[in-house]
């Protein structure tokens, strides 16, 4: 048994009404008064839409499908997405191979090269990167590192020629080609402290070159005269894990160090050796947030480090720290009979930049961006 309730008469709809707001009112009744609860009225329903869906195009079907589909997708992926980690990459880095001088100074063409490779665009790429970082983090503490990026063509073309870093200039840092051994007290007072554990490394590797030219692990580079070795630990942020394993004890310091430079590609540590009569051509560093330690670990007669035009020697076991965005160079012109010249290289912050700054910069420069 169905109930279907009655409807009024055709004359009663037409009759005019005094208020649109009774006429509205009068419209709802109708339709509910309309209304058959009936289980055939439901069965209707669902088969006219059925057949609405079977009228459907099929090709706009599949698009709407595949929409539905990637969009699942992003909001799954963005949904476990997590903040990019700020820990040494375990990824050899790809050897550049020098095949080009600009400036008196070798440059490679090698596109993992942060200091060689000069994109168009970079600072677009850049403020995108700072545009990602304060999104998921903080606009604080940014402004002197967004006033870089945004006026960089103006810091990098009206520099002094004594300081042109190639890459990034942050402004507002204070400028001077040495810094003392308080700028960063810690870490300099532990590398010093390990002196000879860097040493008893060192001496072991370089037992190596008696038995070929130029053994695994070792990087040849251009310089005027003479020759120039690295042993690279980390490489432009990223860690070298077979050079790692031979100096571990080295390799594990550098952990120890609270402002080491471990997670953007201005990171580096390394073992540099210059042999007698070598001269390394004038050049700049790619940019002035960082200081640029030595630990003596030989240091022959006649050796000599320029930077910005003051001359600085190295001494065993002990520090030394400059700006390398200055223009410097290094030469050893001591006798053959008293060896290379050895130095431990490692980059720390530059001790005014702020934390913030640290993270940010960690961020917009991580190796691979």
């Amino acid at each position: 048994m169905v109930w279907v309730p009655l409807r009024t008469t055709r004359t009663d709809r037409r009759a005019p009404l005094r208020a649109p707001t009774t006429r509205c009112t009068t419209m709802s009744l109708e339709w509910l008064m309309d209304w058959s609860w009936s289980l055939d009225g439901l069965r209707d329903c669902i088969a006219t839409g059925i057949q609405s869906f079977r009228d459907c195009d099929a090709t706009a079907l599949a698009a709407v499908a595949c929409l539905l589909v990637l969009f699942m997708w992003y909001c799954y992926h963005v949904g476990r997405e997590q903040p990019r980690a700020y820990a040494t990459v375990n990824a050899l880095m790809q050897s550049a191979e020098a095949n080009g001088v600009q400036n008196g100074y070798v440059y490679c063409h090698s596109p993992e090269c942060v200091r060689c490779t000069h994109h168009d665009g970079l600072n677009q790429k850049l403020y995108h990167n700072l545009q990602e970082y304060a999104k998921r983090y903080s606009w604080s503490g940014m402004g002197r590192i967004h006033k870089g990026i945004r006026e960089q063509g103006r810091y990098l073309n009206s520099r002094p020629s004594i300081q042109k870093p190639e890459v990034f200039f942050l402004p507002d840092l204070p400028t001077m080609p040495y810094f003392s051994r308080d700028a960063q007290k810690h870490d300099v007072e532990l590398l010093e402290r390990n002196f000879q554990t860097i040493l008893c490394e060192f001496e072991t590797l370089y037992k190596a070159f008696s038995n070929c030219s130029l053994p695994q692990g070792w990087k040849m580079n251009s310089t005027p005269s003479g020759e120039w070795f690295t042993f690279y630990l980390v490489n432009q942020g990223m860690c070298v894990p077979r050079n790692c394993r031979r100096c571990p004890r080295t390799y594990r310091l550098l952990g120890s160090l609270r402002t080491c430079i471990g997670n953007n590609v201005f990171g580096n540590a390394c073992i540099s050796v210059l042999s007698p009569g070598t001269v390394i051509a004038e050049h700049y560093g790619p940019t002035n947030i960082r200081i640029r330690c030595h630990l003596g670990l030989k240091t022959p007669s006649n050796c000599e480090l320029v930077v910005g035009g003051e001359p600085q020697c190295w001494a065993e076991g002990r520090c030394l720290l400059f700006d390398d965005s200055f223009l410097h160079t290094a030469f050893h012109e001591g006798p053959p009979e008293e060896g290379p010249r050895v130095v431990f290289m490692v980059d720390l912050w530059h001790p005014n930049v702020a934390a913030a700054e640290r993270q940010a910069l960690d961020f917009i420069f991580a190796p691979g961006r």
